[in-house]
């Protein structure tokens, strides 16, 4: 493979595994570039981190692109993206992103206390979320990081019965009631077809 002709994605880790599904079905030529999942619960580092590897990789391909939405950057990320001419997945955060918008608006506005589960972040609840927020050595302050939360709604990808019972245990885990809402990979794929075509 000419790396010269591919296209550099890069991508956060949490859904790395999910383009390199699309990448597959779709028989796409590109190169995945993950960044560490945990930079989520710090998002402040986002831009920086996507930044300094944009210029590491730009001169190996074609042309590159950010498998990111805002995911909380509030706009930094875009500032960078504009400086190497580069694009981005549309949407606030990867919800949007496998769900549709239109969709995770709907929920949030049905029920603003909705806490989403992707598949990644159902593999990984103890280390992201427990482990990160420090529940695992104080678990009395889940009320107050979870009080105004509802329910949970697991946007599933590839769903498993292993998958399910992990999203249960996290809703449990949370004292909170479980739905399932299968979204597949569709948003995805699409979202990167038009990144490779743009």
């Amino acid at each position: 493979m000419n790396t010269q002709m591919n296209i550099g994605i890069v991508a956060c880790g949490a859904i790395a595994t999910h383009i390199e599904s699309v990448a597959k079905n779709h028989n796409l030529d590109i190169t995945i570039y993950p960044l560490p999942p945990l930079l989520h619960n710090h998002p402040e580092k986002i831009a920086g981190e996507v930044d300094q590897l944009l210029n590491e990789i730009q001169e190996k391909h074609s042309k590159c692109a950010v498998a990111y939405a805002d995911c909380g950057t509030y706009g930094a990320l875009d500032l960078v993206l504009e400086r190497h001419n580069v694009p981005r997945l549309s949407g606030n955060h990867c919800y949007d992103v496998f769900a549709g918008k239109a969709m995770v608006e709907d929920l949030l506005a049905e029920n603003a206390g909705t806490y989403f589960l992707t598949d990644y972040l159902v593999k990984s609840f103890h280390r992201s979320v427990i482990v990160e927020l420090g529940l695992d050595r104080r678990p009395e302050l889940r009320d107050d990081y979870f009080k105004n939360y509802s329910k949970v709604i697991w946007l599933a990808q590839s769903p498993t019965q292993e998958l399910e019972s992990a999203a249960r245990a996290a809703a449990e885990l949370l004292k909170l009631p479980l739905e399932i809402t299968q979204v597949g990979e569709t948003g995805l794929a699409d979202q990167i077809l038009k990144l490779v075509a743009g």
